[in-house]
């Protein structure tokens, strides 16, 4: 446990505190760009530790949050067929779209099943010749090597029967997207490790400087938030915007290379929409022509679906950050873990799921 515990430390997490503290001179907003983050921030009251100055606002980091509705309604209309098995991650099976979710298809006779991997369901695939199986490949960079490396795999083995639903989003895209919006209040960015891990960190240079912001690659655990914090707020002091890599002891600045090289040969990139928020020009990745027969979304004819979202929810600001889950209405009231909205309310990445879970109260004490 050494090398968790010593980032969970009080004493080390203070002593940035106390940093932040000395240093910091006038009001400033960071965002941190991933639901782990949030997460973390909320559930260990990170914003307990910080001068009144330093606002906290939480980005579209939360790749189950980012999934647009049609994109839901989409897996539910494959995994209703009956030659279909559709298999997803935990968190996506209770996502709403339009009319229901995917535990409700699994309940009404449909065969859904959770999976770990999506090499459990090229096994699966394996395992059932009979039957179209499909993989909801949902996620940011972060997880898109491991769905390459199943349809890499699968045409390898002359697997027919296989195919992923492909939502998967970009984080460089989406920060520019909200840089360049009037409406952001972003003045610097804790960036994603686990994203950086994979992608390393050369991407973001150019909007560091093109939007005169500090960008810090930072990790999960509390004394890496308040450390990347700090070195964020050194920068905006200093009237610096560079980027800087916080989480050394796992990014590189070219992150993984095979990773790197395997998802140039599985995917490229598209535009996509983002829950809440619409459509960014390319934000995301699709298959490319060499592995466009493992595309489920027209293997099966759906690309015509879609929805809109619930009035009620405000889950496009929240990632945007321009509210905070406590501002909207329906949180906690209209909107629970077990009667969500939208999916930040689901998702163990979500802002909103974060706030219920762990800071419900806190929060509204604050308001």
């Amino acid at each position: 446990m050494r090398f968790v515990d010593e980032y969970r430390n009080e004493a080390t997490a203070r002593k940035y505190s106390e940093r932040i503290r000395a240093i910091v001179t006038r009001p400033w907003t960071i965002m941190e760009i991933c639901g782990g983050q949030t997460h973390t921030i909320v559930k260990y009251g990170i914003e307990s530790l910080l001068p009144e100055e330093i606002t906290l606002v939480h980005g579209p980091g939360c790749p189950v949050c980012v999934t647009p509705l049609e994109m839901i309604d989409k897996a539910i209309a494959i995994a209703s067929r009956p030659d279909v098995i559709l298999t997803s991650f935990g968190d996506m099976l209770r996502v709403p779209g339009s009319s229901k979710d995917l535990l409700t298809v699994k309940a009404e006779g449909g065969a859904v099943r959770m999976v770990y991997s999506p090499l459990d369901a090229l096994k699966i695939a394996k395992q059932n010749p009979d039957k179209e199986v499909v993989f909801f490949a949902v996620g940011f960079e972060t997880t898109a090597p491991a769905n390459a490396m199943a349809v890499w795999q699968a045409k390898r083995l002359g697997l027919i029967n296989f195919s992923i639903l492909c939502s998967h989003v970009l984080v460089p895209p989406a920060m520019e997207a909200l840089l360049s919006s009037e409406d952001h209040r972003v003045q610097g960015f804790l960036a994603a490790g686990h994203v950086c891990t994979v992608m390393g960190y050369e991407e973001y240079v150019p909007i560091a400087a093109r939007y005169r912001v500090p960008i810090v690659v930072t990790g999960f655990e509390p004394v890496d938030i308040l450390q990347g914090i700090a070195m964020t707020v050194q920068q905006l002091e200093a009237g610096r915007a560079e980027v800087q890599n916080q989480y050394a002891r796992s990014v590189r600045r070219e992150g993984n290379v095979l990773a790197r090289q395997l998802l140039s040969e599985v995917f490229e990139p598209t535009d996509r929409a983002w829950r809440g928020i619409g459509e960014i020009p390319m934000s995301g990745y699709r298959l490319n022509r060499d592995y466009s027969a493992y595309d489920a979304e027209t293997r099966f004819d759906v690309t015509g679906i879609e929805a809109r979202e619930s009035p009620l929810c405000i889950a496009g600001l929240v990632l945007q950050g321009l509210k905070k889950p406590h501002d909207c209405p329906a949180f906690g009231a209209q909107c629970t873990p077990e009667f969500p909205l939208g999916a930040p309310m689901v998702s163990s990445e979500g802002a909103c799921a974060a706030y219920y879970h762990f800071g419900r109260m806190q929060m509204k004490s604050q308001i």
